[in-house]
């Protein structure tokens, strides 16, 4: 490790502190290959004070007034945007996306923190006389206890402000063990959060480069009464089997296979401009990345070649680096990943419009790239590419297009462009979706509700629907006066 390396411990108690057996990780800047930081490592030991903390927090914490935690958290927003070129520069130097997305990234980040502070004060109940007319009928809205956070890599901010956000909103205290490669700006967060208020103890972060002994030590505890996860869905199978021995609150929101529906009356700048954002933000590596390009057989030459002349100007670079567009992939295990789908299309009678091939060099870089003509039962086309890849098929009906768009065991997002509103209406329901966009690539939204359905998860994160998640209903039965 070189001097110029620095070192950050766990967030527990309200501050950094070294790993309980002083190990440490690196993190790895994927536009390099090269260490930018070395991070303690959590294990048993360090769980186990996060829960201790969390428990003698949580009385307090939970009777703080809604007020009071609103204010917390719009003081952390601000200190937020205050420092956003901070946190970007810090999420492009651990992710590896552009300045750009990793500005767009803090701004939906801290959105969060708004919407949550603002939500604090409208957690409500109801009062009822009893149809009967014996008693009373009283519904509050109670903080659901101890939550655990699995955050991933590709959005390092956004996925913990919105589960921190609403779990802090409604009274719980929270342990978060964010991705192995991404740690730096979770504990940043912490650090503002904390600087914004939050008492110690409410929140810890454990990053650590095996997670077992850190879940298996918070998966113990009898007071654990949430689980957060966001990541694969091979992953939150195993999750929720470990969750169900707790009888824990869950909320999954896993893995996508987005489809971008382009019909034969779609505004062709439009529909371009839309699969650009939703395939090439984050170069690709979003669970709500469109995965699949199904165009009427009436404008898809036209819109392959406008897409084609779009991907192959994009510049490719460290995200760092003025003018990039395009950062590195994660790992070159992610690459890898991505070049042998790219492989098993060609293979399979896709033609390549432009890329299909790792770059030279450092760091871990994958040419954007267009397929054409991908058959229906290739790999590219049932598996999550996440990455710079653009897969396209033909179709002549709607009927076609939506038989193809929900042959997938996935239902996290889908996007669909038409200048026809008969068919947004008839599309969009017949989608088998969480979240449709019409006629635009991007939609996210933090006063919305964001979650999949099938094998894309369980639960809504932001909207208001986000915060009932972290709540329990309580029934009192009042009598008669």
């Amino acid at each position: 490790m070189t001097a110029t390396v620095a070192v950050h411990g766990l967030f527990l108690g309200g501050s950094e502190v070294e790993a309980a057996d002083g190990r440490t990780f690196p993190v790895i800047d994927p536009a390099t290959g090269e260490p930018i930081a070395e991070v303690a490592d959590a294990g048993a030991e360090d769980a186990r004070a996060a829960l201790a903390a969390a428990h003698a927090a949580a009385p307090g914490w939970a009777s703080t007034p809604p007020r009071v935690r609103s204010r917390i958290l719009r003081r952390a927003f601000e200190l937020v945007t205050e420092r956003a070129e901070e946190f970007a520069a810090l999420i492009t130097a651990e992710m590896g996306k552009t300045l750009t997305d990793s500005r767009g990234e803090v701004a939906y980040g801290a959105s969060f923190l708004e919407w949550f502070a603002e939500e604090a004060v409208r957690i409500g109940g109801r009062n009822a006389v009893a149809p009967s007319g014996f008693g009373a009928i009283s519904v509050v809205q109670e903080p659901v206890g101890l939550c655990y956070a699995i955050t991933p890599w590709n959005f390092p901010l956004a996925m913990i402000t919105r589960k921190v956000g609403p779990a802090l909103a409604a009274g719980n205290t929270m342990i978060v063990k964010p991705a192995e490669a991404t740690p730096l700006t979770a504990l940043l967060m912490a650090r503002v959060l904390t600087e914004a208020g939050l008492p110690p103890g409410v929140l810890s972060v454990l990053p650590c480069q095996n997670p077992t002994a850190v879940s298996d030590t918070v998966f113990a505890d009898p007071w654990l009464r949430k689980l957060t996860f966001t990541g694969s869905t091979a992953v939150g199978r195993m999750l929720l089997a470990r969750a169900a021995d707790g009888v824990l609150r869950t909320s999954m929101e896993l893995g996508g296979n987005a489809p971008l529906l382009v019909f034969e009356d779609a505004d062709l700048d439009v529909a371009v401009d839309g699969a650009m954002a939703a395939k090439m933000r984050n170069g690709g590596q979003a669970c709500t990345a469109a995965n699949r390009f199904l165009v009427h057989n009436s404008v898809r030459a036209e819109f392959v070649d406008r897409l084609t002349a779009r991907i192959e100007a994009l510049r490719v670079g460290a995200g760092a680096d003025p003018g990039s567009e395009v950062g590195p992939m994660i790992t070159e295990r992610q690459r890898a990943a991505v070049h042998t789908l790219v492989s098993a299309a060609l293979a399979d009678g896709a033609v390549l419009r432009t890329g299909g091939t790792p770059l030279p060099g450092n760091g871990f870089f994958y040419a954007p790239t267009v397929l054409d003509e991908v058959p229906a039962d290739s790999r590219i086309v049932s598996e999550e590419i996440f990455g710079p890849v653009a897969a396209i098929r033909g179709f002549d009906t709607e009927d076609e297009a939506l038989a193809a768009a929900n042959a997938t065991d996935y239902g996290l997002a889908a996007y669909l462009f038409t200048t026809d509103f008969a068919r947004v209406q008839r599309v969009s329901a017949a989608l088998q979706a969480g979240m449709v966009g019409v006629n635009r690539g991007l939609i996210s939204d933090a006063a919305a509700p964001f979650g999949g359905i099938k094998a894309s998860g369980l639960g809504s994160e932001g909207g208001s629907e986000g915060l009932h998640e972290y709540l329990n209903t309580k029934y009192v039965a009042l009598p008669k006066y």
